[in-house]
C-alpha cells in the first residue's frame, strides 16, 4: 500500500464518493478536495479541504504536500477544459507528482462526441506539464442508461445500430482504488474501461426492461429530429451538440471496442449491463 499523500476530487459525486469509500475501507488516508466541503463524506482517515478547479493561492495550498492526485473531470461547461488546465497548473506548481484522471472512451481531438475532445485536451495538458499520469478512459456508465429514457420510457437518438460497451461505476471505482493504492505500477498508463459486451441501444433497452421491470424502448431518430426534440430545454448550442453527438458517436462505432482492462487491473471481470441491474 502506498505511503504517499493522496488527494481526491469529486468525493461529493457518485464515482468519487465510491472511490473514497473504497479506499477508506482499505485503510488509505486521503485528502478530499471539495467545492462544497460540507457535502464531502465523513470517512476514517480522510480530511476535507475546500478546493475548486482554478489556479489560486488557496487551491495550491490545498494541494501542498500531495504526491498523487485523483482528478475527476469537472461538470460539463463551455469552459471545462480551461478549468482543467488551471487546476493541473496548480497541481504542478504545488509539486504533485502523479495525476490519475477520469477521461473518456475515445478521447481524441476529432472525436465525434464533442465532450471527448475536452478529455483529450486535458490529457495533453497533463502530459505537456511533464506530470506522470494514469488515464482512466471510461465508457458510458451502465448505471445511467435508464436515465436516457424519457417519461414514456423511450430512449431517443440517432444511434442507429451502433454499439457501445457500457461500464458500471462500481467497476471504474474498483480500478481507480487499485491504481491509487499502488500508483507507481500504473505510471503513464492509459486504460479504456468498458463492460464485457458491446450492445445496441435496442438491446440495452430490452435488458433494462427485462431486469428492472420498467418498459423501455429505443427509437432511432434523425439528427435533425434529435436537435428539435432537445430544444424543448433551453440550453447553449455546445450543450445541444454534446447531447446529439453522444448518439452519433455510437452510430459511428466509436464506443464499440471492448477491452479487458478492468480485469487486467483488478483481477475481476467487468459486469455486464444485465448483471449490473440483476444484482442491484
Amino acid at each position: 500500500m502506498t505511503t504517499q499523500t493522496l488527494a481526491l476530487t469529486g468525493s461529493t459525486g457518485h464515482l468519487g464518493g465510491m472511490i473514497a469509500r473504497g479506499l477508506s475501507t482499505r485503510g488509505v488516508a486521503m485528502r478530499l478536495l471539495a467545492r462544497t466541503p460540507d457535502r464531502a463524506p465523513s470517512l476514517p482517515g480522510a480530511t476535507v479541504v475546500a478546493s475548486t478547479y482554478v489556479n489560486s493561492d488557496d487551491v495550491r495550498a490545498g494541494l501542498d504536500g500531495v504526491d498523487v492526485l485523483f482528478m475527476v473531470s469537472g461538470a460539463e461547461s463551455a469552459d471545462r477544459l480551461d478549468q482543467h488546465r488551471a487546476f493541473i497548473d496548480a497541481a504542478a506548481a504545488a509539486g504533485v507528482s502523479h495525476i490519475v484522471y477520469t477521461s473518456f472512451n475515445g478521447a481524441s481531438p476529432d472525436a465525434t462526441f464533442t465532450l471527448a475532445r475536452d478529455h483529450w485536451g486535458t490529457e495533453q495538458h497533463i502530459i505537456a506539464r511533464g506530470l506522470p499520469y494514469t488515464f482512466l478512459r471510461n465508457s458510458f456508465y451502465a448505471d445511467i442508461l435508464p436515465e436516457l429514457a424519457d417519461e414514456d420510457g423511450v430512449i431517443r437518438g440517432p444511434a442507429g445500430d451502433g454499439r457501445l460497451a457500457p461500464v458500471t461505476r462500481a467497476d471504474v471505482a474498483r480500478v481507480a482504488a487499485t491504481v491509487l493504492t499502488d500508483p507507481a505500477a500504473h505510471r503513464n498508463a492509459t486504460y479504456t474501461l468498458t463492460g464485457p459486451q458491446a450492445i445496441t441501444l435496442t438491446e440495452a433497452a430490452d435488458i433494462i426492461s427485462e431486469t428492472t421491470g420498467r418498459a423501455v424502448t429505443y427509437l432511432d431518430e434523425t439528427i435533425e429530429e434529435e436537435y428539435e426534440s432537445r430544444r424543448r430545454w433551453d440550453a447553449p448550442q455546445w450543450q445541444y451538440d454534446a447531447w446529439v453527438s453522444t448518439y452519433t458517436a455510437i452510430a459511428a462505432g466509436e464506443f464499440a471496442h471492448v477491452t479487458d482492462d478492468v480485469a487486467t487491473v483488478t483481477g475481476r471481470d467487468a459486469q455486464s449491463l444485465r448483471e449490473h441491474f440483476r444484482n442491484r
